[in-house]
């Protein structure tokens, strides 16, 4: 195999990560808002840990877009 072959194919598969980013992204926004309609009074408390969950869910998926970037361009 070549090995700009290689790097398609490795990129590649580091850019799957993204689809489970997007994926955490949804269930981590949908749990919110779910909670917050159940209970208007806790949604302000909880926002915070929003934000924080969902720093943490796309720093995740840059590292994973820097690491296919990476593959790709060394």
């Amino acid at each position: 195999m070549e090995l700009a072959a290689a790097k398609m194919i490795g990129a590649g598969i580091a850019t799957l990560a993204l689809a489970g980013i997007g994926i955490g992204l949804g269930n981590i926004f949908g749990s919110y808002l779910s909670g917050a309609l159940r209970n208007p009074s806790a949604a302000p408390k909880q926002f915070t840990n929003l934000l924080i969950g969902f720093a943490l869910t796309e720093a995740t998926g840059l590292f994973a877009l820097v690491i296919a970037f990476l593959i790709l361009f060394t």
